[in-house]
């Protein structure tokens, strides 16, 4: 089974759309078998580029924090199976998925801005290990 989960250091990245990189993680029998980084430098905030930077590495499952609709959307256009609410070391977590021991959490944040500055992003952070988002339309 193939996985993409979006790589801070090692740990889930819980803004999908802000993901610099990507962990593309082959798992088998419950283990991490193989893995490549996959830079997203570029597509950061491109939720269709996002979605077709992963289809192009055959993903089967994209395991994450938090996500906002049209990124969800997107990344479900393209087949794949979507789990949110994730968090901590993405071996771990990878492995865990493959075990069945993790669920989706359905951490999915209710906004969309035109304006991405890290000031908002950072004042409003959603609490992706509770499924909720504390952003509201201004």
């Amino acid at each position: 089974m193939k996985m993409a989960l979006p790589n801070d250091n090692g740990q889930i990245n819980q803004h999908f759309g802000r993901s610099r990189e990507f962990a593309i993680l082959t798992v088998e029998n419950g283990k991490v078998v193989s893995r490549k980084k996959v830079s997203a430098e570029s597509l950061q905030h491109d939720h269709q580029g996002l979605a077709d930077l992963l289809a192009g590495e055959n993903v089967e499952v994209v395991i994450l924090g938090g996500i906002g609709p049209y990124a969800l959307q997107a990344l479900e256009s393209k087949g794949f199976k979507v789990v949110t609410g994730a968090s901590g070391d993405i071996d771990t977590a990878a492995e865990q998925y493959a075990r069945g021991e993790l669920v989706s959490r359905g951490a999915v944040c209710g906004h969309h801005h035109h304006s991405h500055t890290s000031e908002h992003h950072h004042s409003r952070g959603c609490d992706h290990q509770h499924g909720h988002c504390g952003h509201h339309h201004d």
